[in-house]
């Protein structure tokens, strides 16, 4: 399968599996700073230490940065909900859910397709197990389908809308949740 024919192939999947848009762009296009894990260090979403894919569980943000070095492409994907109102965080919470369906059916998809190794990343924590398995001190349920977020590893997201050709804020009251699959040349 050759390079547009793979991208055509993942844009496709993303779409079929309730993306509302996707794109392939080049790994060279992310951006990355650790400041966006300190966001996480302030635990505005309440997990910060409780989930094994989350900071500060899920590995040293300099390295998960460097890390991202070895992948070619990366198949950005969004998914835009409506909102009541900018308040409505039952909305938000029912959105989240969505992108984690959305995050596990595209990684069931691209089972088929020749991209080994390929990292998958997420919005915000996990979301595989209602309660992560480190709550109770346990190993992880799934290592298999655990899914780290975009910002644990440090990526700007604006950034790589940006460069998917994305809008990152996609209008009053709505909300707006990205994913990502990086993958490299050697799976072509």
């Amino acid at each position: 399968m050759n390079n547009n024919a793979l991208f055509d192939a993942l844009v496709g999947k993303a779409l079929a599996c309730g993306a509302d848009r996707a794109a392939v762009i080049d790994a060279s296009a992310l951006v990355t700073d650790t400041c966006f894990r300190d966001m996480c260090a302030a635990n505005a979403c309440g997990v910060y230490g409780k989930c094994y894919m989350c900071p500060p569980d899920v590995g040293d943000v300099n390295e998960l940065m460097q890390s991202l070095t070895k992948y070619a492409h990366v198949l950005v994907y969004q998914r835009v909900s409506a909102l009541e109102d900018s308040f409505d965080f039952e909305g938000m919470q029912a959105a989240r859910r969505a992108q984690y369906r959305l995050a596990q059916a595209l990684r069931d998809a691209l089972d088929a397709l020749p991209l080994p190794n390929a990292l998958h990343l997420g919005a915000g924590g996990c979301g595989v197990c209602q309660v992560c398995a480190k709550r109770t001190n346990e190993p992880c349920r799934f290592p298999d389908r655990a899914m780290a977020s975009l910002e644990a590893y440090g990526i700007h997201v604006s950034e790589m809308a940006r460069a998917a050709g994305m809008n990152y804020i996609n209008g009053e009251n709505t909300v707006t949740y990205f994913g990502a699959v990086l993958f490299g040349a050697d799976a072509m």
